[in-house]
C-alpha cells in the first residue's frame, strides 16, 4: 500500500481549493517562467492579494519563485501535485471498477430479445389509465387553530 502524507495532500488541496489559484497554476502550466506581474494582469485583485495567493501555493510547493534583480518569477513544480493525482487515482480505480460491474450487470439479458414482456391483465390496479389529463394536488388548507389564551 502506498503511503501518503496527510500534511502534503491536505496543503496541496487546500491550495487547489481556490480557484484564483487554479487560475494562477494554469497560467503557469502554459509557459516555463512568468513574472509576478504578468501573473497578476488578468485578474481584477490588487498584487498584494496575488502575492497572498502565490504564497499559498508556494507553502504547498505547487510552485518556485526565483527573484532576478527586481522581477520575481514562478514556475510549476509538480511534485505534490504528482502525489495529490496518485490518491485520487485509486478511487478513479475505485469507482471504475464498480461502474464495470454495474454495467455487466445491468448488461445481462434476463429477457430473450425476440420475446416480448408479458401483458398486465386489465384488473390489475397498477395499470395506469388511458387519460391524458394531468391531475393536479387540491391547495393544502389550514390546520386546526391552536389553543389561545383566555384573560
Amino acid at each position: 500500500m502506498v503511503k501518503y502524507s496527510d500534511q502534503i495532500l491536505d496543503r496541496t488541496f487546500a491550495a487547489l481549493a481556490d480557484p484564483t489559484r487554479r487560475a494562477l497554476l494554469a497560467r503557469l502550466g502554459k509557459r516555463d517562467s512568468v513574472s509576478v506581474s504578468e501573473l497578476a494582469q488578468p485578474f481584477s485583485m490588487s498584487l498584494p492579494a496575488i502575492m497572498k495567493h502565490l504564497d499559498v501555493l508556494s507553502d504547498a510547493g505547487l510552485i518556485a519563485r526565483a527573484k532576478t534583480g527586481r522581477i520575481v518569477a514562478c514556475r510549476l513544480t509538480a511534485g505534490p501535485m504528482e502525489q495529490a493525482m496518485d490518491w485520487l487515482n485509486r478511487y478513479q480505480r475505485f469507482w471504475s471498477d464498480n461502474l464495470d460491474r454495474l454495467a455487466a450487470f445491468v448488461e445481462e439479458d434476463k429477457w430473450p430479445s425476440n420475446q416480448a414482456l408479458p401483458a398486465m391483465p386489465a384488473s390489475s390496479p397498477d395499470r395506469a389509465s388511458p387519460s391524458s389529463a394531468v391531475s393536479t394536488r387540491s391547495p393544502r388548507k389550514s390546520t386546526r387553530r391552536g389553543p389561545t389564551r383566555k384573560r
